[in-house]
């Protein structure tokens, strides 16, 4: 093939895929029109448009029928969602103080228990004989001052001996309290009010003071732990309220409050470690249990546009908003979606139009006929008059 007709053939494809960008493309007539070619709206008129509605365009009345909706304002969803793991308000593991042989448990596992009940009890044979043996010795240290009092009177002993009486005296009462209080150590009491836990071990077992006779929970509250994106970690403040869903029962909803916030970011994760309680009432929790933890927090207010609203151009979205009758084509910058509406950020005030249906055929300052509204008399025309009866 001739050079002459490869060039040739080449201008026809170029004139027909411009033609078709111009035709098809919904951003072509706008990026024209910046370039300061205007003849492309002209050149593609409305299939079927009769003359007298070229006519009255060029008179300025309403070109085109659109549907709008008005600008609203609306705050900004910051939601924080996020997984913790429950635990008691306290949980203590029992140990005894001494070794020994488990003579008793005086508790069965889920029982409920105050502070300094009993729930096991050490074989004390050893600590009895002790405590007797100390209050023998308390009560001959006690006659041996009253008798070196006595013999005072008279000049008999010295007061050295007297004092000497009563230091022994005095050794003799602490040893009757440290045998007391070894006797009181062979039971085991639980330090805690709460629930008992199942038992590991049975009376007659062996145990040390590593051993684990029971464990306690006070779960009358539940102390949520769970991470938080570092981001929130200027907006959550201890107090703030919140909502806890157990993850084994999506229907049931706990409020609760932060009680804790750790004082540093995590630098392998980028969270921060936030506490949270709820209270356990009616006792339905257990320590260990995961929730869904929920927070909202205050956001700024944007403007708020019908979904339809937003249009995409070469350089973003935008909206046709409406001043003064004529379609403005205004950028705006979408903060958030919604299932209804669009949060953006524009130079649009609330109360203002923005058109949600008919976006095909709108242009730039082209006069609009709102669906629903009263037509605009164009300028320098006359209204018509109604006939004379």
């Amino acid at each position: 093939m001739a050079a002459w007709k490869q060039i040739l053939f080449l201008l026809v494809i170029l004139v027909v895929a411009a033609a078709a960008w111009v035709r098809f493309f919904p951003g072509a007539p706008e990026v024209l029109a910046r370039w300061g070619i205007e003849w492309a709206n002209a050149a593609t008129p409305k299939a079927g448009a009769p003359e007298e509605s070229a006519d009255r365009r060029g008179a300025g009345g309403p070109q085109i029928a659109v549907v709008t909706a008005p600008v609203r304002s609306a705050t900004i969803n910051d939601r924080l969602s996020a997984i913790g793991t429950g635990r008691a308000n306290a949980s203590v593991a029992v140990n005894p103080y001494e070794a020994g042989r488990l003579t008793e448990m005086t508790v069965q596992s889920g029982a409920k228990v105050t502070t300094g009940a009993v729930i096991a009890r050490l074989d004390s044979e050893a600590e009895e004989i002790a405590l007797d043996r100390a209050k023998v010795a308390l009560a001959d240290a006690q006659a041996k001052v009253d008798r070196a009092a006595a013999l005072r009177k008279s000049n008999t002993v010295t007061s050295v001996q007297v004092a000497d009486a009563e230091v022994v005296l005095e050794n003799a009462r602490l040893a009757v309290r440290d045998a007391e209080l070894k006797l009181q150590r062979r039971s085991i009491l639980a330090p805690i009010a709460g629930i008992v836990g199942i038992l590991p071990i049975e009376a007659g077992n062996y145990v040390t003071t590593q051993t684990t006779i029971a464990t306690i929970d006070d779960r009358s509250s539940i102390i949520i732990d769970f991470w938080v994106p570092e981001r929130f970690a200027g907006a959550i403040t201890v107090g703030q309220s919140l909502t806890a869903t157990p993850i084994a029962h999506p229907g049931q909803v706990f409020d609760g409050a932060v009680s804790a916030i750790d004082n540093r970011i995590d630098e392998q994760s980028r969270t921060l470690l936030v506490q949270a309680r709820i209270e356990n009432v009616s006792d339905r929790l257990r320590a260990g249990m995961s929730f869904q933890v929920a927070m909202g927090f205050p956001g700024d207010v944007y403007a708020s546009v019908d979904p339809l609203a937003i249009q995409w151009g070469t350089d973003g979205a935008f909206v046709w908003a409406i001043h003064d009758g004529k379609a403005r084509r205004t950028p705006v910058r979408i903060v958030q979606r919604n299932s209804e509406t669009v949060l953006v950020d524009a130079a649009i005030n609330v109360g203002d139009l923005v058109v949600t249906e008919g976006v095909h055929a709108v242009r730039d300052g082209a006069e609009l006929l709102i669906a629903g509204a009263e037509p605009r008399t164009p300028v320098g025309a006359t209204a018509p008059s109604g006939s004379g009866s």
